[in-house]
């Protein structure tokens, strides 16, 4: 029987806890941040009803408007591997409010825009006189979650962006408590991105709303992991050729494998090829068709073992891919997803030039590549999808 987090202990608890076991070395950064987040969990704490047992009732309780008095949620931004997702895991554990969620910002994203679809078909058969979906999709929203815990908060797709503001403005003025990691600072989401001027002022709100504050260990622990087995396979040669193959062998026990479809609505993604949960694909399958961050989770519901062959070097003339690319990774990475990979170039070297928002989102891609070879992310992934 899974033993229930215990909501006594503070992230700097189990911090120190692991640091005595053996399992984990102190980082002053980690623990400065960790007390950022023991002040939210007690405000939550002193701020919850007593014997609260619906996730409405806090909805019901609160005010419809914010104030002084209610609580700040937390940004924390910084370089990639320094613990930043760790931390902010803990925290949604601790947290003693049933109605919280913790998800990938895009899987996020891509549940309000399938709220706000399924509203104005709604509105279009005479079922709600509520012309602007927002409002009633972010009560919804809040209803299930008053806390809300996104991992690596980016914003890259307008629609997002053109979006933010109005839907946040409702969940803060609700009460929603917001906790966020991300590789940039609030200032830098977004950047270069078009229209930027209109996605400025969800940022002054987001600031508003939450302290923000950076962790900048000087370790990046994810690169510490040595050890690694050969899923990632460089360059584009004969050898890594056969190996894929025989890694797709050894996966499939040598079946057949067959075209395969998952269903979108109103459309479907072609899967080139499959077998049970296991998946293969070119990287022009993925990357060059016009897919999104919700198709590769839809990819994930189906398959947890995924082959991407081919990757190229990603030039200039290749930002849209690059963009698919990045949001691919992350979220594959999202579900304990084991990848093979075959690429021109090792993933520090596949991006040419470094520029833009595509140059800031990468080195997370860089590091989730290297991540998802290890023994650690490996053992993670056997662990979520035993007996799939």
């Amino acid at each position: 029987m899974a033993s229930l987090p215990d909501y006594n202990h503070s992230v700097s608890d189990t911090l120190n806890s692991m640091a005595a076991a053996g399992t984990l070395l102190l980082d002053t950064a980690q623990m400065a941040v960790a007390a950022r987040l023991d002040r939210v969990l007690s405000a939550l704490r002193d701020k919850a009803p007593a014997k609260k047992t619906s996730a409405l009732g806090w909805l019901f309780a609160r005010k419809s408007k914010r104030s002084e008095g209610d609580i700040r949620g937390l940004y924390v931004h910084g370089s990639v591997g320094r613990g930043k997702t760790m931390l902010m895991d803990m925290f949604f554990e601790k947290v003693s409010v049933a109605a919280k969620r913790r998800c990938h910002f895009h899987e996020f994203m891509a549940d309000v825009h399938a709220r706000i679809h399924v509203h104005r078909q709604k509105l279009k058969a005479g079922e709600t006189k509520q012309a602007d979906p927002v409002p009633p999709v972010a009560a919804a929203l809040y209803a299930e979650a008053q806390i809300l815990c996104f991992d690596e908060f980016s914003v890259t797709d307008i629609t997002d962006a053109m979006i933010l503001g109005r839907l946040f403005t409702e969940l803060f003025s609700l009460g929603c408590v917001l906790i966020a990691t991300s590789n940039v600072a609030p200032d830098d989401l977004y950047r270069e991105g078009l229209n930027r001027s209109l996605f400025l002022p969800f940022i002054d709100l987001l600031k508003q709303n939450v302290d923000v504050v950076t962790l900048d260990s000087p370790t990046d622990y994810r690169m510490e992991k040595l050890a690694s087995l050969p899923v990632y396979l460089s360059p584009l040669d004969a050898r890594n050729k056969a190996a894929m193959e025989a890694a797709w062998r050894k996966v499939t026990g040598g079946a057949k494998a067959e075209p395969a479809e998952v269903a979108r609505p109103g459309r479907s993604i072609r899967i080139p090829c499959a077998h049970g949960r296991a998946a293969r694909f070119s990287f022009a399958d993925l990357c060059d068709a016009p897919l999104g961050a919700a198709d590769y989770l839809a990819i994930t519901e189906h398959y947890d073992v995924i082959f991407v062959e081919d990757v190229p070097l990603l030039g200039p003339e290749k930002r849209n891919q690059t963009k698919r690319f990045i949001n691919l990774v992350d979220a594959l990475y999202d579900r304990s997803i084991r990848l093979f990979v075959s690429a021109a170039a090792m993933p520090d070297a596949l991006l040419t030039e470094k520029r833009g928002t595509e140059g800031f989102e990468f080195d997370r891609t860089i590091s989730r590549l290297f991540e998802m070879r290890s023994p650690d992310y490996l053992a993670l992934h056997d662990e979520k999808h035993r007996g799939s």
